[in-house]
């Protein structure tokens, strides 16, 4: 059985666009200067909001609520083993999506825009993914809420792996 027009058309009815990877152009190799890597745990302007055996959660100590120039809800910094690997940015508002959208793709590239595809959905996905670094925008149209996160490739996928041995 093949599941590729399984998923097609169940993408179809949720009315979401798909985005396939863009080639990353200029890969930040982590995030606000903080390469990733970095032991958070150091760092006097983060303070930790969440931990467990392998994950951290931090946030700015003074409340940072800006990115792109624009004012957002949050800015979260997330570590594995003390290692930085993760931002999660989340943000409201169509304006603010579109101003996020423009910053991402003049610094990291332009996004394929294919002839007929859909320009809006109830959840837009884009991606950008380079040698250190992967981008993942989501943002749900309906409630005007969207999510950004900023992944090193080589740490992120661990956060995988800690779900899959919890789950056992």
């Amino acid at each position: 059985m093949h599941i590729w027009p399984l998923f097609t058309l169940f993408t179809i009815m949720l009315g979401v666009d798909v985005a396939w990877a863009v080639p990353m152009t200029n890969d930040p190799k982590g995030f606000c200067d903080i390469p990733w890597g970095t032991a958070l745990s150091s760092r006097q302007d983060l303070e930790t909001i969440r931990s467990s055996p392998h994950i951290v959660e931090y946030l700015h100590k003074e409340g940072l609520s800006s990115f792109a120039g624009a004012e957002i809800i949050s800015i979260l910094y997330v570590s594995w083993d003390d290692q930085f690997a993760r931002v999660v940015i989340r943000y409201e508002g169509e304006q603010v999506h579109k101003q996020v959208l423009g910053h991402l793709e003049g610094r990291f590239g332009r996004l394929d825009r294919i002839p007929g595809q859909m320009a809006r959905g109830l959840t837009q996905q884009y991606n950008w993914r380079g040698t250190d670094t992967e981008i993942n925008l989501t943002y749900q149209s309906a409630t005007e809420r969207g999510y950004l996160f900023i992944d090193s490739r080589t740490l992120a996928p661990r956060f995988n792996d800690d779900i899959t041995d919890s789950a056992e």
